[in-house]
C-alpha cells in the first residue's frame, strides 16, 4: 500500500534536514581547520620577526629560553648573525621568534625559569629592545650553562630568581622602567595567551613551521650548517 504523500514528503524533509547539518558541521570543521592553519603562518608579532615583512617564505621557531635544544638552534644563528640576515636577505625570508613560558605552563616540572625568562623577554619588547634582549640572553644562556653542562644546566637555570634575568637586561642596556616591569609581572597576562595559541599549534621544543616544512627537535651538538639544512628543507617545501 503506497503512503500517503504528506507522509512521503515529512520523510524527504527529515532527511534533506539531517543531510544539511551534516554538512554544515564538516564545513565547520574544515573553515576551523582552515582557520587554524592560516592563523599559525599569519605573523603574530612584528617586534619579535626579523627580514622582509612581505617575504613570500615565512619561518616560525616556537621556543622558550631554557629550553637546551631552542638555545642550541638559536645561538648558532646569532652567532652567526651577519651570515643569517644575508642569508635571509637573499631568499626573501621572514623569520619569526615565538617565545613564551611554555614549558612552565605545559612542561612536566613547570620550571619557573621558564616563566622568568619570558617575562623579562616580553618586558624588553615592551622597551623596544626585543632582539638587544633576545640575542644577549640566548648568547649568555648558551656560553655559560649549555655549552659547559648540557641539558643538565637546566637544572641549574631554575635556581635563578627574577635578579638574574634582569641582569642579563641591563648587560643588554635596559633600564629602570624594565626592571619594574619584569618584577611586577606586568606581561603574564599576554604571556599567557601566546602559551596557549601555541600549545594547539605545536608538540614539543623547539618547533620550526618553515614554509609546507614542519619539525621539531635539534641537537646540542649541532651548528649553523645544521641550522642552514632546516632552512633549506623550507625553501624547498613553498
Amino acid at each position: 500500500m503506497e503512503e500517503p504523500q504528506t507522509k512521503k514528503a515529512g520523510k524527504v524533509i527529515r532527511i534533506i534536514s539531517i543531510l544539511t547539518i551534516v554538512g554544515v558541521i564538516i564545513a565547520a570543521m574544515v573553515i576551523g581547520l582552515s582557520h587554524n592553519t592560516a592563523e599559525a603562518h599569519k605573523v603574530w608579532d612584528e617586534a619579535t620577526s626579523i627580514g622582509n615583512p612581505e617575504a613570500k617564505n615565512h619561518f616560525i621557531i616556537y621556543s622558550d629560553i631554557v629550553c637546551p635544544y631552542c638555545v642550541a638552534f638559536e645561538n648558532a644563528i646569532v652567532e652567526h648573525e651577519e651570515e643569517f640576515k644575508k642569508y635571509i636577505e637573499e631568499n626573501d625570508i621572514l623569520v619569526e621568534i615565538r617565545i613564551s613560558d611554555f614549558l612552565y605552563e605545559y612542561g612536566q616540572s613547570n620550571p619557573i625559569s621558564s616563566r622568568y625568562s619570558a617575562e623579562a623577554t616580553y618586558c624588553a619588547k615592551k622597551e623596544g629592545k626585543f632582539w638587544d634582549y633576545y640575542n644577549k640572553v640566548i648568547s649568555y644562556v648558551w656560553s655559560n650553562y649549555f655549552a659547559i653542562s648540557g641539558k643538565n644546566a637546566f637544572t641549574e637555570l631554575n635556581s635563578k630568581s627574577k635578579d638574574f634575568w634582569i641582569e642579563i637586561g641591563k648587560k643588554a642596556g635596559l633600564g629602570e622602567d624594565f626592571t619594574k616591569c619584569v618584577k611586577n609581572g606586568d606581561t603574564l597576562d599576554e604571556l599567557s595567551a601566546v602559551s596557549d595559541k601555541m600549545a594547539k599549534q605545536i608538540d614539543g621544543l623547539p618547533y620550526f613551521k618553515f614554509n609546507k616544512y614542519i619539525s621539531s627537535g635539534f641537537d646540542l651538538s649541532w651548528g649553523w650548517e645544521y641550522v642552514k639544512m632546516y632552512f633549506e628543507s623550507g625553501l624547498k617545501s613553498n
